[in-house]
């Protein structure tokens, strides 16, 4: 996942620190004192130059990111506030570079003591522009924390999205289709977590996911973070498959559940992904229309609903036709 090997972030006092103390350390390993003062600077510039640097390049370019991982990270963090934020750092990367260059000229002009002097107006003007950037780095830091945990949710593998009213039975299936392949990944907006595993059909690996605290209430009674990541699965789903319950078990009427399955569908539809209506516990009732029927309790069509749903993702792959085909 993009996000998960982000190194840590430094604070402003520590790189300082650390840059400082090896420039110490460099310079009483110089017999010549003149030659100990262009050693510190440079030691010291470039522990700061490099190590700010390194904390923006290490970040994805969000240009070239997926539009699913783009809004999802939009969703936890504000985008745009962090490459502001990786912008100052960069900034402060480059005009410390300067600033060494700069006073490596005056001290290859200069004897020893002078050189101190103007090592150290050097040393605070670097440290003052590092201080400038703190508020950033820690903003950094904090996305960083945010996003790094994120579940590992492959864009270039078919992905099929469950909806459905809590209670319906959508854990259930998704347990029952993965078996021991799930996993439960904590978002910051969800308090259950999205449960995601993976089946196979054909030597294609589709990718099932459960999103309890988004897709399970109406548009409505989501506050903005959850409706931005919404709209991050939108960007990731390839089809839905919206489960209703008609024997009256899950504690919702069949009315919502269909009322809500209108707005999910007339928003997915809006990107031509499809949408499919099963309906659970079809061993206690059908009373209801929808395109398929199954019992995850008995095992009753719950291959059938994997199929219908990877023939309508129409999934193409680069991989060669098996032998039996």
């Amino acid at each position: 996942m993009i996000f998960e090997s982000l190194p840590t972030t430094p604070r402003s006092d520590e790189l300082i620190d650390k840059a400082f103390s090896r420039a110490a350390r460099s310079g009483r390993a110089k017999q010549d004192k003149l030659e100990a003062q262009q050693s510190m600077l440079q030691t010291a510039s470039n522990i700061l130059s490099d190590n700010l640097e390194n904390v923006v390049v290490e970040w994805p370019d969000f240009e070239l990111v997926d539009p699913f991982y783009y809004e999802l990270a939009d969703a936890i963090v504000d985008v745009d506030e962090l490459r502001q934020s990786l912008a100052q750092v960069m900034w402060a990367s480059r005009t410390i570079d300067n600033v060494a260059r700069e006073y490596q000229s005056k001290l290859r002009q200069t004897n020893a003591d002078t050189a101190r002097k103007h090592r150290k107006q050097a040393f605070a003007r670097m440290a003052s522009i590092v201080e400038q950037v703190e508020d950033d780095l820690l903003a950094i830091g904090a996305a960083r924390d945010a996003l790094k945990d994120l579940p590992d949710i492959r864009p270039d593998e078919p992905a099929l999205v469950v909806a459905g009213y809590p209670n319906v039975g959508k854990s259930s299936f998704v347990n029952d289709v993965t078996r021991a392949s799930n996993e439960i990944a904590r978002y910051p907006f969800t308090t259950k977590g999205v449960q995601i595993g993976h089946f196979e059909r054909d030597r294609i690996r589709y990718q099932i996911i459960d999103t309890p605290g988004l897709l399970d209430r109406p548009e409505d009674e989501r506050n903005d973070i959850e409706k931005q990541a919404v709209s991050a699965i939108e960007h990731l789903a390839d089809g839905v498959l919206f489960v209703v319950d008609a024997s009256g078990e899950c504690g919702y009427p069949i009315d919502a559940q269909l009322e809500l399955r209108d707005a999910v569908k007339a928003r997915f539809e809006q990107r031509n992904i499809p949408v499919i209506t099963v309906c659970n516990k079809s061993d206690r009732s059908t009373d209801v229309e929808a395109d398929l029927y199954m019992s995850v309790e008995t095992g009753e069509n719950v291959e059938e609903v994997l199929d219908a749903l990877a023939d309508a993702v129409e999934f193409e792959t680069d991989l060669p036709p098996s032998r039996n085909e």
